[in-house]
């Protein structure tokens, strides 16, 4: 059922490219610290740039545990499953890597994601991929995609950069991850 992959296969990258919602995972060190697990959506967000890297948009809202656990360890996993059509679920384990706003990559990155660009970017995520696998998915339900959501961009596009950066400087999850990790480093700089 399962198979193991050294690199995303023709297959594999038009399946991700297909998939309108992925999951990102990580964790601190520590035993007790808190695994985070978080939905991605937002078309366009989510890049693959080579057979073994993929990026993604890293917006702003009330926590940044993925951004902390990747600057303490690196560590994280990437997940898409089939919620329509054939059953399939891929994961993509690696080492990722924020990139902010002030790293001389970050442009250059950012323009790759072309009009998905949008108000509240505090980094790039870029990601590594060590072990890439793909299993059945013969239990994940059925469910039928209706649009976007539109709640984040609207309510960001409300705000300039100034404000949201005040925003984020105000944010008790942005600076640290819930178990104290440094997250985004504040002040956040202009775009």
């Amino acid at each position: 059922m399962g198979k193991e992959y050294e690199r995303i296969e023709p297959r594999l990258w038009k399946f991700i490219e297909e998939q309108k919602v992925f999951f990102v995972a990580s964790a601190p060190l520590a035993g007790d610290g808190h695994v985070n697990l978080s939905p991605k959506g937002r078309q366009g967000t989510l890049r693959i740039l080579d057979d073994r890297t993929v990026a993604y948009l890293d917006f702003g809202g009330s926590h940044a545990e993925t951004i902390a656990h990747l600057r303490e360890n690196g560590r994280i996993t990437l997940m898409w499953c089939a919620f329509e059509g054939p059953p399939n679920i891929v994961r993509v384990h690696g080492r990722g890597e924020p990139v902010f706003r002030d790293d001389p990559r970050f442009a250059e990155l950012v323009a790759g994601f072309g009009e998905a660009d949008a108000p509240a970017l505090r980094a790039v995520v870029v990601v590594t991929a060590e072990l890439i696998s793909d299993t059945c998915g013969f239990a994940v339900p059925f469910m039928d995609y209706r649009s976007e959501r539109e709640l984040h961009a609207d309510y960001f596009g409300r705000k300039t950069d100034d404000e949201f950066r005040e925003y984020t400087n105000k944010k008790p999850y942005n600076i640290a991850s819930i178990d104290g990790l440094p997250a985004v480093p504040l002040p956040l700089p202009p775009r």
